[in-house]
């Protein structure tokens, strides 16, 4: 049985979300090998935060913990700088085995909190529908795990989660549909659990490559958007252990709403692990678990004139888990556009 994965941000990387975090903003792989079931079988608990949230003010701090993106997802935002702030919180209380059934641990509740600023810059190239953004962005994290009867084992880890870069984003406008590629990575604070490490950090560089777009309808009222992502995980600082590359889809549908000053839609996404966990010091319980995970839930954005800004809020629930544990994350975010060229 693989990992309980705590999963609350880019968060981290909050500017991501449709306010602003993927794509704020996570802290990635916090691991911990403990006893939790009545039988004292070994469970790895990886507790990620991954730190790396419409129209106008559709940023990305970062997306690798699904559900920091949704309606905002492929789309490209105005040219402007903005400042972003989002909050994702990752909670659950079961835990799925490879094969997804249901492990019969003790009981847990296992939270994942992130608050992730940032910064995106986007430029419109003259006389050109082309246009490119820089994003930089950080979370600040908090990891739980509460055991019960069991407090020795369990977990409360408060500090800095990787810092989120996106060098570029490349997107194109049309009438009826956006199109976005973008590369970006995560830095490390600090060493992972397994190697001693103190804080909430992953201990690993990951680069992101991600495509996708957007597609409106009845004048760009509603649309549908998608962003596919791929993550290349390296070895961890430390210890010789290498986790497993993803891909994900991140996305949703939906309307504007309120005289378009706002949107609301359904967001979901889907994440697949496709190599398996590596390296010499990996817990052979590890050996060969992927991980796998759907999710579905609400979104809303509202448009703040006064304060030049946007705000959203998403909630979903994981469904068809495997090798994780099973939540929901909710995740509000906000974008403030300090300066418009």
């Amino acid at each position: 049985m693989k990992s309980l994965m705590v999963i609350a941000e880019d968060l981290g990387h909050c500017a991501h979300s449709a306010c602003a975090p993927q794509d704020v903003g996570i802290l990635r792989a916090y691991a911990a090998r403990v006893s939790l079931t009545r039988c004292g079988a070994v469970v790895r608990i990886g507790l990620a935060l991954l730190l790396t949230t419409a129209g106008a003010f559709a940023q990305d701090l970062g997306h690798k913990l699904p559900g920091l993106l949704g309606l905002d997802a492929g789309r490209v935002p105005e040219p402007g700088l903005y400042l972003i702030e989002r909050l994702a919180i990752y909670t659950a209380d079961k835990q799925r085995d490879r094969n997804g059934d249901l492990v019969p641990t003790a009981p847990f509740d296992l939270l994942g909190r992130a608050n992730a600023v940032g910064v995106s810059y986007t430029r419109k190239f003259s006389g050109d529908s082309l246009f490119l953004t820089l994003t930089a962005g950080g979370p600040i994290a908090h990891v739980k795990l509460d055991v019960e009867n069991r407090p020795e084992i369990g977990v409360d880890r408060l500090g800095l989660g990787d810092f989120y870069l996106q060098p570029f984003r490349l997107g194109w406008r049309e009438q009826r549909f956006d199109v976005v590629t973008s590369y970006g990575i995560y830095l490390p604070t600090g060493r992972s659990a397994l190697a001693g490490g103190k804080g909430v950090s992953s201990g690993q560089i990951t680069q992101e490559f991600s495509g996708g777009g957007a597609v409106y309808f009845k004048d760009r009222s509603r649309f549908m958007t998608a962003l596919a992502s791929y993550q290349l995980m390296t070895r961890q600082r430390g210890i010789d252990i290498t986790r497993g590359d993803s891909v994900q889809i991140q996305g949703g549908v939906g309307t504007k709403a309120f005289n378009e000053l706002g949107e609301i839609g359904i967001a979901g996404y889907a994440l697949w692990q496709v190599r398996d966990d590596r390296g010499t010091e990996l817990p052979p319980v590890l050996g060969g678990a992927r991980d796998r995970v759907y999710g579905l839930g609400p979104e809303g954005a509202v448009l703040i004139k006064k304060l030049r800004g946007q705000l959203r809020v998403r909630y979903e629930w994981d469904l068809g888990v495997r090798a994780r544990p099973q939540g929901h994350i909710f995740v509000v975010a906000f974008n403030f556009l300090a300066h418009r060229p």
